[in-house]
C-alpha cells in the first residue's frame, strides 16, 4: 500500500484466466493513421497474452468478438460507426479515447451504442493509463545523488501556451521568485525529441503541467518527462489526491501543496540546495519502476485480459454523460 491506496501490478494474464477460444478484437481504424503490423500471434508474442486475436481487417466483423472505435476519428469525420451492417447480438462495441474530456466532443449522438470503454481512467472497463507503477522483483540499487550534473532550476516544454490558461499563470507567478528554462514550440528554443530527456536529466525540476484538469488524467508529462527524463516533477492537475492514488510516493511536488507560488518557489531552492533532502524524492526507484504504454498494440490487447470479467449485457445508455461525470477545464 503507498499513500493507503494499492498500486497497479502488471502480469500476463495466465491461460487459466481465459475462456478456452479466442477472444477477436477487430480494431476498425487505426489511431491517428498510424499502423502497427499483426503479423503472427501479436499478443501472445508482444506480451504474453493468450488466446487474443487483434486484427483490422474489416472482413472479421461478423465474427469478432469486441470491435473498437477510437473517438478523435469519429469527432473529425474521419470514420463513421458501421450502423448500416448487421451487428452480431453478442458483439461488444468499444469507445476509446486518451484525450481528456474536454477535448471528445459531443458523445450524446452515442447513447446506447457502446458496450465498453477504454481510457486513461481507472474506472473504465478497460484502463490504459498513460504509465503505472511496476514492484521491482528485488530491490534495485538507484543513483544516491541525482542532484550531480544539474544545470538548470526548473525546465518546462510547453507548445501550446496560452496566456490565460492556468499553467501558464502557474508558470508566470513561479518565475516571478526562481529562474525557469522554457523549451518547446512556443519558444525559441526547440526541443527535438532525442534531446528531450537529456535536457529534463540536467534539471532539478521539471514543470508536468497537465493541458486539463480531469479525474485520472495524468500523462507522459509526468510518467515520461519527469520520470524517466530524472528531474523532481512540479505537477498541475487533478487534485493532490488523485496523484497520491496512482504515481510513487514522495515522487513529486503539488502546486496545491502551496499557499503561493512565491512559497513554492521557496521551497525548490531549499530543496536544490539541500541533496539530503532533494534525493530522498527518489528512493521510491529502488523498490518501483515506472510502466509506460506506448503501443496501440498492447492497450488492445488488454481487452481480452479484462473481457471475461466484463458483463455480458452492458450497454452505455448516455456515454457523455460518463465521460463527463469529472468535467474537466483546459488549464
Amino acid at each position: 500500500l503507498l499513500h493507503g491506496v494499492q498500486k497497479s501490478h502488471w502480469e500476463p494474464p495466465t491461460c487459466t484466466s481465459f475462456r478456452s477460444r479466442n477472444v477477436t478484437i477487430l480494431l476498425w481504424y487505426w489511431p491517428f493513421s498510424r499502423s502497427f503490423s499483426l503479423k503472427g500471434d501479436v499478443c501472445w508474442d508482444l506480451y504474453r497474452i493468450p488466446h487474443c486475436i487483434l486484427v483490422d481487417e474489416r472482413s472479421y466483423f461478423p465474427s469478432a468478438d469486441v470491435v473498437v472505435f477510437h473517438n478523435r476519428e469519429l469527432q473529425v469525420g474521419l470514420h463513421k460507426l458501421p450502423t448500416n451492417i448487421s451487428r452480431p447480438s453478442s458483439q461488444k462495441w468499444a469507445w476509446m479515447s486518451l484525450e481528456a474530456p474536454s477535448h471528445n466532443g459531443n458523445l450524446h449522438k452515442y447513447a446506447d451504442i457502446f458496450n465498453m470503454t477504454i481510457t486513461y481512467r481507472r474506472d473504465a472497463d478497460v484502463s490504459i493509463p498513460y504509465g503505472m507503477l511496476l514492484r521491482r522483483e528485488a530491490e534495485e540499487h538507484v543513483n544516491e545523488d541525482n542532484s550531480v550534473n544539474k544545470s538548470s532550476l526548473v525546465c518546462w516544454v510547453i507548445s501550446n501556451y496560452k496566456s490565460h490558461h492556468k499553467r501558464s499563470q502557474v508558470y508566470n507567478n513561479l518565475r516571478a521568485s526562481v529562474p525557469v528554462v522554457v523549451y518547446g514550440r512556443w519558444t525559441k528554443n526547440r526541443l527535438p525529441s532525442s534531446e528531450l530527456l537529456p535536457t529534463i536529466s540536467r534539471c532539478y525540476f521539471y514543470l508536468a503541467f497537465e493541458n486539463s484538469l480531469a479525474k485520472d488524467y495524468i500523462t507522459e508529462k509526468l510518467w515520461r518527462n519527469a520520470y524517466e527524463g530524472g528531474a523532481l516533477p512540479i505537477v498541475l492537475g487533478p487534485p493532490l489526491g488523485n496523484y497520491k492514488a496512482v504515481a510513487p510516493p514522495h515522487s513529486f511536488i503539488h502546486v496545491d501543496e502551496f499557499a503561493s507560488l512565491n512559497e513554492m518557489g521557496k521551497y525548490l531552492q531549499q530543496l536544490a540546495e539541500d541533496k539530503k533532502r532533494y534525493n530522498e524524492y527518489f528512493t521510491w526507484k529502488k523498490q518501483w519502476k515506472v510502466k509506460r504504454y506506448t503501443d496501440w498494440r498492447e492497450r488492445l490487447c488488454n481487452i481480452c485480459s479484462k473481457y471475461n470479467s466484463l458483463p455480458k449485457h452492458k450497454v452505455y445508455s448516455d456515454l457523455d454523460a460518463w465521460v463527463n461525470a469529472n468535467t474537466s477545464l483546459n488549464i
